[in-house]
């Protein structure tokens, strides 16, 4: 008996298709075969994406619980010791989603008062996080700033009113083409930095 290459294609795709329906049928849980599964499913572990059973973690999970005692960095309460001694306190405390900028100007004052020492910090950390880009006078020169374009000139009309909310939303936030600079500057760095971007407002 001869079998032609045409007549062998059929019977093995009709196989596949068979083997297919049965185990589909088997596995309500199978989404059958995949091309590339790797593209779909990462091999890793991740937090935020389910589709295995994770046999390292005793709940199967790949998101782990927060040990007890965690608490969100959002509620976190911290306080600034301020040269006379006194004590201010929550400068962690800051829930405002990203597009409210203008209930931060509203909302929002330096809980640091401005001392010489406070705004020489704030340089320091302008220096090593913001001069890049906004230049050493803030005026939007900076080498990367010369190529990104689009940093503001703190002391033109339009930004040197800017108040303490403002600065400090947008380096926690990011505004335009600036990104958010919250996780290199902590709470307490952006209000020092706050302090000297008034500064140069003032074009000194």
């Amino acid at each position: 008996m001869k079998f032609s290459f045409k007549n062998i294609t059929l019977a093995v795709a009709a196989a596949t298709f068979s083997m297919a329906a049965l185990t589909s049928c088997n596995d309500n849980n199978s989404t059958g075969w995949e091309f590339a599964p790797n593209m779909y499913n990462s091999r890793a572990y991740e937090p935020l994406s389910q589709w295995r059973e994770n046999v390292i973690n005793p709940d199967g999970k790949n998101m782990r619980s927060p040990v007890p005692g965690t608490v969100a960095r959002a509620n976190y309460q911290t306080s600034f010791l301020q040269d006379d001694s006194t004590t201010i306190n929550d400068l962690m405390v800051y829930n405002l989603p990203k597009d409210s900028i203008a209930v931060a100007e509203v909302t929002l004052k330096n809980p640091i008062p401005w001392s010489e020492k406070a705004e020489e910090e704030g340089k320091v950390l302008y220096e090593r996080n913001c001069q890049h880009c906004h230049g050493e006078t803030g005026a939007g020169d900076g080498p990367v700033g010369k190529v990104y374009k689009g940093v503001p000139n703190y002391a033109s009309d339009a930004y040197k009113n800017m108040n303490d909310g403002h600065i400090f939303h947008v380096i926690t936030f990011g505004k335009n083409r600036m990104w958010a600079h919250a996780s290199q500057v902590n709470p307490e760095e952006r209000w020092k930095i706050v302090h000297y971007v008034h500064r140069l407002q003032l074009g000194k």
